[in-house]
């Protein structure tokens, strides 16, 4: 069993990868494999809605010059999905929306390649906007039929600095009741 973590963060070691990183470290104590794929501050191209995924139905975007088809590859192949990202004007971050965006499309094109997966967010926020990004990222895995899993709040770290989540008690809590609950989840989807 192995989940991709996708970091939408540009700051790879921030508090969006904080926060990733507590969840994984939960999921790998239970047995289930992570890897960390770094797409915040990589150069991407948002989705031309061109539909040539619905006419090649090969599984990727027919955009070929990003790191993008090699994402999808990636999240095509776990049997789930951690996506973090900071919170930017009440919204992901621009290249975690050309994954979504693309991906989704991809997926779709494709007789739902992310159906039955599992799927989770986790948002790093300052103060305020964490609920419409936690919200953007659930819309991603619902509409490609994905499960996803709950935690004891909605799956947000308050912090500002650089590993600054890692202070709020509660936040900590959420990701350590999320990654025990995605691999329970797991375990019983497997």
């Amino acid at each position: 069993m192995k989940i991709l973590a996708i970091n939408g963060s540009p700051h790879h070691q921030g508090n969006t990868r904080a926060l990733i990183d507590m969840v994984c470290s939960i999921l790998n104590s239970d047995g289930i494999s992570t890897e960390v794929f770094q797409l915040g501050g990589k150069l991407v191209h948002g989705c031309t809605a061109c539909g040539k995924c619905f006419e090649n139905k090969d599984g990727k975007c027919i955009i070929q010059n990003d790191c993008m088809n090699e994402l999808m590859a990636l999240a095509f192949a776990a049997d789930g999905l951690l996506i973090g990202s900071p919170t930017y004007f009440c919204n992901v971050s621009t290249e975690l929306k050309a994954f979504i965006d693309r991906a989704g499309m991809v997926s779709l094109a494709n007789s739902s390649l992310l159906q039955r997966k599992l799927g989770a967010a986790v948002v790093a926020v300052r103060r305020a906007g964490s609920i419409p990004t936690f919200n953007a990222i659930n819309h991603f895995f619902l509409i490609n039929q994905m499960i996803i899993p709950g935690s004891c709040y909605w799956n947000m770290g308050i912090g500002l600095a650089p590993k600054d989540v890692l202070n709020d008690e509660e936040g900590v809590n959420i990701m350590k009741t999320l990654g025990k609950n995605m691999a329970w989840l797991m375990q019983k989807l497997h």
